[in-house]
């Protein structure tokens, strides 16, 4: 079969089952990729959540010996929340990243390049074929970069002429040959605003991030947050979108047309209040299905009492007393004790004295004695 016409018929298909852009890159080595990744080994600035193997992040022939074809997807998400419920005294809420509206994306990914090996392997039934979504080896970015889904931009987002930078990727690798597609030019120029608008100058240059200082890697972690970042983080329980959100390629972007990235508001945009007393199956029954809750609830819960010592939210003093004396995690009953100073009230102030003649934990007396101004 002709390689144009194979091609052809993968893109004809991938369409027809839900997926709104398709490119084609070979599978020769990332080689400007590998010198990055190198240098951010070296300054110490990657997550640790990244595959930690540089060479099979770089070489795709170590994860498929004759993979001559890398196929990349991209699927658009929602930017715009609708019947977005306010955030006001008495009813704080706090926001997940635009990245974990609606179904966890990974498994509709997954689902997508499922059906697309399925028909791969009905074209050529001796094709080989492996499949990823951001947890796999393979840099989703410098794959779709390659195969001219989008120009890799200053915010470390792949930017699309349609979507913006609202998609999803994944790609699979796979024996094929088919012709590979031009990679788009640059087109941030000289613009800026992303990196000058990151709350916390995690985008240390255009396309370089130090992701111990990036709020939607900060949000995730499990210990307690470094006190500068805690008022940047503001009412974010997880992820953060504001590269996105400044980017002007992004001006009037928003895709509701694949009905499993709809968010609903009231997951998406939940009371503060309601997520501090969770039990993991009512975290697990309410945040289990979308990206979001990967980590577990302890991250959110954290989050979440940061965030009311953001807004200040007097309500929420007598629930957090609570949690100070009798929550068992140093982290959530560190993170009260800040907030609490933060809110500051007779209340509060109470709460945090009786706290501080019960805690025996030092790191969480540390934060007891902050809050108290006894340090």
């Amino acid at each position: 079969m002709p390689e144009e016409t194979l091609k052809e018929k993968i893109i004809s298909y991938a369409k027809e089952i839900g997926i709104d852009k398709v490119g084609f890159a070979s599978a020769d080595p990332f080689l400007t990729l590998k010198d990055r990744l190198i240098t951010q080994q070296e300054l110490q600035y990657q997550s640790g959540f990244e595959e930690k193997d540089i060479e099979k992040r770089t070489h795709p022939s170590l994860l498929m010996e004759e993979g001559r074809t890398i196929i990349s997807i991209a699927l658009a998400y929602p930017s715009k929340l609708k019947n977005a419920p306010k955030s006001t005294k008495g009813d704080r809420r706090g926001i997940f990243c635009r990245a974990s509206w609606g179904e966890d994306y990974h498994n509709v990914l997954r689902k997508r390049l499922s059906r697309l090996e399925e028909y791969v392997k009905e074209l050529d039934p001796q094709a080989q074929c492996r499949s990823m979504v951001d947890t796999g080896e393979l840099s989703d970015r410098a794959v779709a970069e390659r195969a001219g889904i989008g120009w890799s931009a200053k915010n470390c987002a792949v930017i699309t002429p349609e979507f913006g930078s609202y998609v999803y990727l994944g790609e699979m690798l796979t024996t094929l040959a088919i012709e590979p597609d031009v990679p788009l030019t640059d087109q941030c120029g000289s613009c800026n605003i992303c990196v000058d608008a990151c709350p916390t100058d995690a985008l240390i240059q255009g396309g370089q991030l130090d992701a111990n200082k990036c709020i939607a890697f900060l949000t995730q972690t499990k210990d307690m947050l470094p006190e500068r970042y805690r008022k940047k983080i503001g009412n974010r329980i997880y992820g953060c979108d504001t590269c996105q959100q400044v980017c002007p390629k992004n001006k009037g972007v928003d895709f509701h047309h694949q009905k499993e990235f709809e968010p609903d508001p009231e997951t998406v945009k939940p009371n503060l209040n309601s997520l501090l007393h969770m039990s993991n199956k009512e975290f697990k029954e309410r945040f289990g299905s979308i990206a979001g809750s990967w980590r577990g609830k302890k991250p959110i819960q954290r989050n979440a009492v940061i965030a009311l010592g953001n807004f200040k939210e007097e309500s929420a003093v007598p629930e957090l007393n609570e949690l100070i004396k009798n929550d068992p995690r140093p982290v959530i009953r560190s993170s009260c004790a800040w907030t609490l100073g933060q809110i500051g009230t007779h209340e509060a102030i109470v709460g945090l004295e009786e706290a501080y003649m019960l805690e025996q934990e030092s790191e969480v007396l540390a934060e007891l004695e902050t809050a108290l101004g006894l340090q």
